[in-house]
């Protein structure tokens, strides 16, 4: 059902052909006036044609905020504190960006006095749910517009039609079928659609943007060291950076050693599943990373809890449920759990591989006096360990003398 009575949008805009048709279409349907809002998370696309595309469209308020560094800071590394992996694999590269446009746009909307907001996303996929749960999050009263739920484009020969008869200009790459939809920012890339649709074949090499091959990766390994305070990463090899720098570091040495491809199929949360091929290259070699420092200084329990939470965690995130209460609620567990994870990690980045090869911290948990095969100084008392086994088996043993006399085991 459409929205009625809209006298201002802020419009999540790209730039590409369909938010710059969504714009236009804003503004014959609705005959309100539209305000853009383009995000630089790193996408590593000029932005200047997309101010400039609006401008021609008459857009009057355009915003084009650089977030690298929030993104990075306030929504990324909270999520690599956790190791959140969607369904094992996925680092959440989408999901994870999501929440902070859709936080500006109800900032923006706030400043300019915009009673709605509207998304590009389409009626079959997950960033609907996410741009949306996280509109109501932050503004319980807003009203949105999705116009792939309402408009009759449906087609790419009636959007291109649509484009030329309200005069938007159209790339010549842009006539055509694209091969396959990218989405990227700072943390990685996703290729989704038309050529990849069948996750029986194999993804073409061109679909790769941020790798190359792990086969065409150096013959020799690149050895790099990871610091970190407080569970966040701060620099590589003694050199401090600022968040999106050092992702940006880590990306560039990941795609020279063909580091952090994945071909998966995945189930969305409006549920289908859905084959995508994503990159995340600096994200592979930082979370190798963040788990190496945690071996030495998270408590054995505290680390098993944390696990246990994580694809739960990861879920959320996933679904679009970043602001969530209980999101928050596993947030300042995970955060509490960061307090001593300090130290620096050696990593081998070699064709397409990330290795630990060394952690060190001043909070390291790892007593060597206790571990050693040598004399340990009676640090340890071997004899201790019977008791402990005996307790242990306790229960084993009364099930199994139980199933003797005729239980069940």
């Amino acid at each position: 059902m459409r929205v009625k009575d809209v006298r201002k949008v802020v419009l999540a805009y790209s730039g590409g052909l369909d938010t710059s048709v969504i714009l236009r279409w804003l503004q014959v349907s609705y005959r309100c006036e539209v305000v853009t809002f383009t995000a630089d998370l790193g996408q590593g696309e000029e932005l200047g044609p997309a101010r400039e595309k609006a401008q021609m469209l008459g857009v009057k308020e355009i915003f084009m905020d650089d977030l690298r560094e929030t993104f990075v800071r306030d929504f990324v590394f909270p999520m690599f504190r956790a190791n959140a992996l969607y369904e094992g694999q996925y680092l959440l590269g989408t999901s994870i960006a999501r929440p902070l446009i859709a936080q500006r746009q109800i900032e923006i909307a706030e400043q300019v006095g915009a009673d709605a907001v509207a998304h590009g996303a389409t009626g079959k996929g997950n960033d609907q749910v996410r741009f949306e749960l996280s509109y109501y999050a932050l503004n319980p009263d807003i009203k949105i517009i999705a116009p792939w739920r309402e408009w009759d484009l449906t087609s790419r020969t009636r959007l291109l039609e649509f484009a030329e008869q309200n005069q938007i200009p159209i790339a010549k790459d842009k006539r055509g079928e694209a091969p396959f939809s990218v989405d990227a920012n700072l943390l990685h890339s996703s290729s989704e659609g038309k050529i990849l649709e069948d996750p029986a074949l194999e993804a073409d090499e061109i679909v790769y943007q941020r790798t190359i091959r792990p086969e065409d990766a150096p013959d020799q390994p690149t050895v790099i060291s990871v610091e970190f305070e407080c569970g966040d990463a701060v620099g590589i090899d003694g050199v401090r950076l600022s968040p999106a720098a050092l992702l940006t570091r880590l990306n560039e040495l990941g795609r020279a050693n063909g580091i952090g491809r994945l071909d998966m199929v995945e189930n969305r949360f409006v549920g289908m599943k859905s084959r995508g091929v994503y990159e995340t290259p600096g994200g592979t070699i930082l979370l190798a990373a963040h788990r190496g420092i945690e071996s030495i200084t998270l408590d054995r329990e505290a680390a098993h809890l944390k696990d246990s939470l994580m694809p739960r965690y990861a879920e959320l995130i996933y679904n679009g449920f970043w602001f969530s209460p209980e999101r928050r609620m596993l947030q300042a567990l995970i955060d509490e759990s960061q307090k001593s994870v300090s130290g620096r990690v050696r990593l081998k980045l070699y064709k397409g591989n990330v290795a630990v090869i060394g952690r060190e911290s001043p909070s390291s948990l790892y007593a060597q006096d206790v571990v050693t095969f040598e004399e340990d100084q009676g640090a340890y008392d071997q004899f201790d360990a019977q008791g402990f086994i005996k307790l242990n088996a306790l229960r084993l043993r009364l099930s199994a003398k139980a199933g003797r006399r005729g239980g069940t085991l």
